[in-house]
């Protein structure tokens, strides 16, 4: 199938592993142009080797909890590749996991500042590319967290929460000018910052690895109702299709790749 992004310079956020790495992929077989941005140069590096086997590939590394560093990073891209058509917003982590009566500010500021202000810096940073191309793409990851309650990871629902309305309103902000945002919410994928959880949850009960998962599932995912983790790759296909040309009458919507975990309609 043809996406319709041959020669379409896509920026990844996150892109050094996990759902950002698999979207690059998909994207960079259909000819788009990846740039990846991540904070470790040694993970991004080996990441931009990966992507060169199929395509044309860059990386950036930038904190982007730091406004200066995404300023730096977004101008490296547009030097080397003059212009920015789509934006994957994959970078994120988990936060601060704990009752409600024991988290600090610092616990709720630090987990707001990578998972909701990260997508705020980097859409105003690529946005105005965007417009003077009069197309864009802008994909920005939320979680199955923003509209089902976890009491033990509430920050991390909130700041999910927060970048379902964020794309809703970009999506009201910048359609008239061909730029269509939408989010997806993955739900327990096997990723580096789930393979985390585990291996803590695995440390803290002395079970093994793959206990911790099964455990998991039961107890803290029973609606997830194909009993196991999601691949990365059965997230980046539908982030590639929301990215494409296929999906010009799709804005502001959220796209549930879940496995059903979510209890609600």
């Amino acid at each position: 199938m043809d996406l319709g992004v041959q020669g379409k310079v896509a920026v990844i956020t996150g892109g050094d592993s996990g759902m950002g790495l698999a979207t690059a992929k998909i994207l960079a077989a259909e000819g788009a142009k990846i740039a990846l941005i991540d904070k470790t140069q040694a993970d991004l590096d080996q990441a931009i080797a990966e992507v060169s086997k199929i395509g044309k590939a860059m990386g950036v590394s930038a904190d982007l909890t730091q406004l200066d560093q995404v300023q730096r990073a977004q101008q490296t891209i547009l030097d080397h590749y003059g212009e920015v058509h789509i934006l994957v917003n994959a970078a994120g982590i988990t936060g601060a996991t704990k009752p409600f009566l024991e988290l600090t500010d610092e616990d709720w500021w630090e987990t707001l500042n990578v998972d909701l202000m990260i997508a705020v810096r980097v859409c105003r940073a690529f946005i105005p590319a965007m417009q003077a191309a009069g197309w864009g793409r802008i994909v920005l990851f939320a979680s199955e967290d923003a509209v089902q309650p976890y009491p033990d990871e509430m920050p991390y629902c909130a700041a999910k929460a927060g970048v379902m309305n964020l794309t809703k309103n970009l999506s009201k902000a910048f359609a008239k000018d061909g730029i269509l945002v939408n989010s997806v919410s993955p739900a327990y994928i096997a990723t580096p910052m789930t393979d985390a959880m585990m291996e803590q949850r695995a440390q803290e009960k002395d079970i093994s690895f793959d206990q911790a998962i099964e455990t998991f599932l039961d107890q803290k995912r029973p609606h997830l109702e194909l009993h196991r983790r999601g691949k990365a790759q059965e997230v980046a296909a539908v982030v590639a299709f929301l990215c494409s040309q296929l999906s010009s009458f799709i804005v502001g919507s959220n796209y549930r790749v879940d496995g059903g975990s979510v209890a609600t309609m």
